[in-house]
């Protein structure tokens, strides 16, 4: 696998998750304006702040980087970030233990060179009728070997089932035109994936994971990634449209507070995506961007 096979094919998915990223964010803001009714709706409607996030080698020389799109304090997303990046250069050992433990990457040792791409979303909500959401599509590439991931998965702290049905059913339509054995597989991954061991329960309602998923056609493969992301926003926007206008209680916030500390124990002990970014170097505040503004353990 050379190279120059895959110098258009880099350009083709870095700017696939830019384009996804525009989206949502765009997206995100014309819910905010459109908050007019319930809750919190006399607050200022809320705007992404953007700022460019680099990385740097061993050696010091440019890396790469991305685009830190974060919304805190708003109408109905009390925090959200899109971010996209594009990192390169040398594996570290402990990132190469990391990628060669899930599987084999042909000469990754004499040549440990890798390039990755993606988007990364998670939204923490103002209302806590609605669910937060996380999201992510990645493309990475070793002179030995390529491979997409990514997913989506909807975290109530109060479950409507109604919205567990629709959101699961939405990523499902974009999954079966790829093949009908491709939704039920990730769906099962994203229940396994996003386990909490030391709680002995899951993180949210679930979704769809996959990695590593590399079926020798690339072209094939980045469609349905394309796809993944297309479904998060008519996924995840239903819900919010269901229940951004419904009042709540005292109790209702503290269970959403609750429910975040579980957020955040699986992203700073289990999540991959976490200790992959921290392991090479990302910017540390863009990899975390996923924690919540506020949590409560008790």
């Amino acid at each position: 696998m050379t190279d120059d096979l895959f110098i258009d094919r880099k350009r083709r998915a870095a700017l696939w998750f830019r384009e996804l990223r525009d989206q949502i964010v765009a997206a995100f803001e014309q819910v905010e304006d459109d908050h007019t009714h319930g809750p919190m709706s006399d607050h200022a409607a809320g705007r992404f702040e953007i700022r460019e996030t680099s990385r740097q080698g061993p050696d010091g020389a440019d890396a790469g980087g991305g685009l830190m799109s974060v919304m805190r304090g708003g109408r109905v997303f009390e925090k959200v970030g899109v971010n996209v990046s594009e990192v390169f250069g040398p594996l570290g050992d402990q990132a190469q233990r990391s990628l060669t433990a899930r599987k084999e990457i042909p000469g990754l040792q004499d040549d440990p060179r890798f390039w990755a791409s993606g988007i990364s979303l998670v939204a923490h909500m103002q209302n806590p009728h609605v669910p937060a959401v996380h999201m992510n599509t990645r493309m990475f590439w070793t002179p030995g070997g390529w491979w997409f991931g990514g997913g989506s998965d909807l975290n109530p702290c109060i479950e409507y089932t109604e919205d567990t049905a629709d959101f699961h059913a939405t990523l499902q339509r974009h999954c079966d035109p790829h093949g009908a054995d491709l939704y039920p597989r990730f769906k099962e991954w994203a229940d396994e994936y996003f386990y909490i061991p030391h709680r002995k329960r899951a993180r949210g309602v679930g979704g769809i994971f996959y990695d590593d998923h590399c079926t020798g056609d690339w072209e094939r493969d980045f469609a349905f990634t394309q796809d993944v992301g297309r479904a998060f926003l008519p996924a995840f926007l239903a819900q919010v449209e269901r229940r951004r206008q419904m009042d709540w209680s005292d109790a209702d916030k503290e269970t959403q507070l609750i429910h975040r500390g579980l957020y955040a124990e699986y992203n700073l002990v289990y999540d991959r995506g976490t200790k992959f970014g921290l392991q090479t170097g990302h910017d540390p505040d863009a990899v975390l961007m996923s924690l919540p503004p506020f949590a409560r353990w008790v």
